[in-house]
């Protein structure tokens, strides 16, 4: 699931966001990837909400400090 919405990421503690943001960002990777080699994506929307979803949670991140 590429989708992290703001009170998922509020209700989370540093260390889940930490590893949520790994996670999306190895999925991030692998539609590259994929995209890069000329195949199309299973599901299309999903570059697009994963990139959104890391930069919500680097901006959550950044804005707690």
């Amino acid at each position: 699931m590429s989708y992290v919405s703001n009170r998922d990421i509020a209700s989370m503690s540093k260390e889940a966001r930490e590893n949520r943001l790994k996670e999306l960002q190895e999925e991030m990777l692998q539609l590259r990837a994929e995209k890069a080699l000329g195949g199309t994506p299973a599901n299309m929307g999903a570059y697009k909400a994963t990139r959104r979803s890391i930069a919500r949670l680097k901006t959550h991140m950044n804005s707690n400090n």
